[in-house]
């Protein structure tokens, strides 16, 4: 058995960032930028007003009150074409450029309005309420770096800076496949010894939910052609994920396909849930096989699956980050295996998390993990814990996990 990080390591080293391709501004959102995005243009392009008021001369109101003559307005989108002399005062509104010879803003509160004469009562700061040309962005910036998941800011950000279109790397297409006659799709018949696959379609809401897409291909029987038959299903796709069929039963026989038409890099891993978990390839097809169990399978896909996609959309990939938490309740001695306990969180006093195991931990127990919040890591050979020990967990904080 290899260590966890040993594993991790290797898939990663076993795969590439992909191609990119444009998308439209609309469609932009949760993709991941394949290269820096420059501004096209200055924000602001010239000075603005900030507020509602009169653009001024502050050496013409620097005592108050102080009477000027208004010689037009410069609502937003318009400006005010002329110059402005000494003694003299433009209406303004917020988002208006500000008039050639301005060079400050008195706020509309602070001004008495008769005709074409303005009164100012208070005098402003030089400078005052005026937005400096390139104040958000210039010409040539960078907003937005390579390798930035795009959120609803971001796509803002890059419409401001003129960007129709963003260079972003393609989604992952990842291929999945469960093994076994021993189950059938949700709402087919089942058979006497049969149970419903979970599996499939748990790791398809992940790999969709994390920037990829899903290719279900279905179930694959415990024989050497038909799984030969439905691998050929993964010709094309970034990455083939199967569950089950990992172990070394009769019946387990991606193993043994892969020895025959790819190569098997390694299997077992020293972790529980999910000790037979291997990497390896079909034909061109990179090949990470995760456990039958449905709760190995998913704390696999969390920290393998999860990893390699980032990898994929040439992100940054590394393990799940850990953070410190009080443990809720005393644990006896680990063995050689890191363990991932699925476990609740409340707080403690001082805010801390206090991860509390459940009793239980059989990976084919699926509703457990539903109600965790975390995994409570403990490594190979740890000690016994008592209640209140620190610990690490990782923190359930992806929303689609």
């Amino acid at each position: 058995m290899i260590p966890v990080e040993d594993a991790l390591q290797r898939i990663l080293a076993g795969l590439q960032p992909l191609d990119a391709e444009d998308v439209s501004l609309d469609a932009a959102l949760g993709r991941v930028l394949a290269q820096d995005v420059a501004a096209r243009v200055t924000q602001p392009p010239k000075p603005v007003s900030a507020m509602d008021g009169y653009a001024v001369k502050a050496a013409d109101v620097a005592s108050v009150p102080a009477s000027l003559t208004v010689i037009g307005s410069a609502p937003a989108g318009r400006g005010f074409l002329g110059l402005l002399e000494s003694g003299q005062a433009v209406r303004i509104f917020t988002g208006a450029p500000l008039p050639d010879g301005a060079d400050s803003i008195v706020i509309q509160e602070d001004t008495e309005a008769a005709g074409d004469r303005v009164t100012v009562k208070e005098a402003p700061a030089l400078g005052n309420y005026v937005r400096a040309a390139g104040l958000d962005f210039k010409q040539g910036d960078i907003g937005l770096t390579a390798g930035t998941l795009l959120t609803a800011r971001d796509i803002g950000l890059a419409a401001a800076m003129n960007h129709p279109w963003l260079r972003v790397m393609r989604r992952p297409r990842i291929a999945i496949l469960a093994t076994g006659d021993e189950i059938v799709r949700p709402g087919d018949p089942i058979g006497r010894d049969q149970i419903v696959s979970s599996n499939a379609l748990a790791l398809a809401a992940y790999v969709r939910g994390a920037g990829g897409e899903p290719v279900v291909l279905g179930i694959a029987p415990d024989d050497m052609a038909g799984l030969k038959r439905m691998l050929a299903g993964a010709r094309g796709t970034d990455l083939l994920v199967t569950t089950g069929g990992a172990s070394v039963g009769d019946h387990d026989l991606i193993q043994t396909v892969l020895g025959e038409t790819g190569k098997l890099d390694f299997w077992k891993i020293a972790m529980r849930p999910g000790k037979p978990l291997m990497f390896g390839t079909v034909g061109d097809t990179p090949v990470l096989g995760l456990p039958g169990n449905p709760v190995s399978s998913m704390v696999c896909a969390l920290l393998f699956l999860g990893p390699a996609m980032q990898k994929l959309l040439g992100r940054k990939a590394e393990a799940p980050a850990t953070r410190p938490a009080r443990l809720g309740r005393d644990l006896k001695p680990n063995d050689r295996r890191q363990d991932y306990l699925r476990a609740t969180l409340t707080e403690d006093a001082e805010g801390l998390p206090v991860a509390t195991p459940f009793g239980k931990q059989d990976s084919s127990q699926f509703s457990l993990l539903t109600q965790a919040q975390c995994l409570l890591v403990r490594p190979p050979h740890d000690a016994a814990r008592r209640e209140g020990d620190i610990v690490r967990i990782i923190p359930f904080i992806d929303r689609y996990f």
